[in-house]
């Protein structure tokens, strides 16, 4: 029975290896929202309302998958929006323990909501946003990671950020 599914995180920026778990997602379930979390403790580097820009530029071929920020716990977002399946991304083995504790603590507050944890292509099992963010603060190259058409939006962000600094 395919249904409804939340692929949450904060996409500071989206990457290939995300965009490559959206893809996937989309072929199991009817409707994958990608839930941009505020996130305002991680200090993203770009606003919430840029994130969500990035992604739906990323997303635009991808019809069921939905583009929507959110600020409060995802257990509650997914109670508001119906939906009992959320999608997570495992690297390493050092993802998996904060994984597995926050999908417990998710289903604490959310008895109905399971996780499904995706691992992603070998190709992508090196990319993190953190590691794209690094690159982008030294003026590295970075376009190979994230989409050609994300690579053009954040260097033109990036470029904007610097100059009202």
């Amino acid at each position: 029975m395919r249904k409804l599914a939340i692929y949450p995180g904060t996409f500071d920026p989206v990457t290939n290896g995300h965009l490559d778990i959206i893809k996937r997602s989309v072929e199991i379930f009817d409707n994958v929202i990608v839930a941009v979390a505020s996130s305002s403790a991680k200090n993203p580097l770009f606003t919430l309302e840029e994130r969500i820009e990035i992604l739906k530029r990323s997303t635009q071929d991808i019809p069921n998958a939905h583009i929507e920020g959110f600020s409060n716990l995802l257990a509650d977002f997914a109670k508001q929006k119906g939906a009992r399946m959320v999608i997570r991304g495992l690297r390493a083995v050092s993802d998996f323990e904060y994984e597995l504790q926050m999908g417990y603590a998710n289903a604490s507050l959310n008895a109905n909501l399971e996780t499904i944890y995706f691992m992603p292509t070998l190709q992508n099992a090196f990319i993190s946003s953190s590691v794209v963010r690094t690159i982008i603060a030294h003026n590295g190259v970075f376009s190979h990671l994230v989409p050609q058409n994300v690579a053009d939006f954040i260097q033109t962000l990036y470029i904007q950020h610097k100059r009202n600094k």
